[in-house]
């Protein structure tokens, strides 16, 4: 083959620290936009963004030569300093340490969009830590629980 060709869909999933509800409904508009409009400014193509008052949820495409962990720190490194300096109350904001991330194939891509639009719907009965434990499991993903709300 004369060329490579990829097609690297991530469902990115974090919280803000302590999980403390930091998004209101009339804000999340602004940090979900800014979030996209980071991830194009890095090269990402944002797919979906939204989330829920304590957490994130990204469906981005990243380009194969950005390792994930990059483009989850340039995410959230602007993001983070962003907030900070930009919304009234939100001097001490900070994002969690870590993240999880769940590769979307094409075929997938629609119900991702779906689900990351409907959080407002879904966390009527679920909670974060509730939702990223579903997460782990479908994706039979390892874990420590004494690592995974420090």
């Amino acid at each position: 083959m004369a060329d490579s060709f990829h097609s690297l869909n991530y469902h990115l999933i974090w919280s803000t620290k302590d999980r403390y509800p930091w998004f209101t409904a009339d804000i999340e508009p602004r940090v979900w936009e800014y979030l996209a409009g980071i991830a194009r400014e890095k090269g990402m193509t944002a797919i979906c963004v939204g989330g829920y008052r304590d957490h994130v949820h990204l469906l981005v495409r990243v380009p194969p030569t950005m390792e994930l962990s990059k483009a989850v720190q340039l995410l959230k490194g602007p993001s983070s300093k962003w907030l900070r300096e930009t919304l009234p109350g939100f001097s001490t904001f900070h994002w969690q340490d870590g993240y999880g991330a769940f590769t979307v194939s094409k075929s997938g891509i629609d119900g991702v969009v779906e689900y990351i639009r409907g959080q407002a719907e879904h966390h009527r009965v679920k909670t974060f830590q509730e939702e990223f434990m579903e997460f782990l499991k479908r994706h039979e993903i390892n874990y420590k629980p004494e690592y995974l709300w420090g």
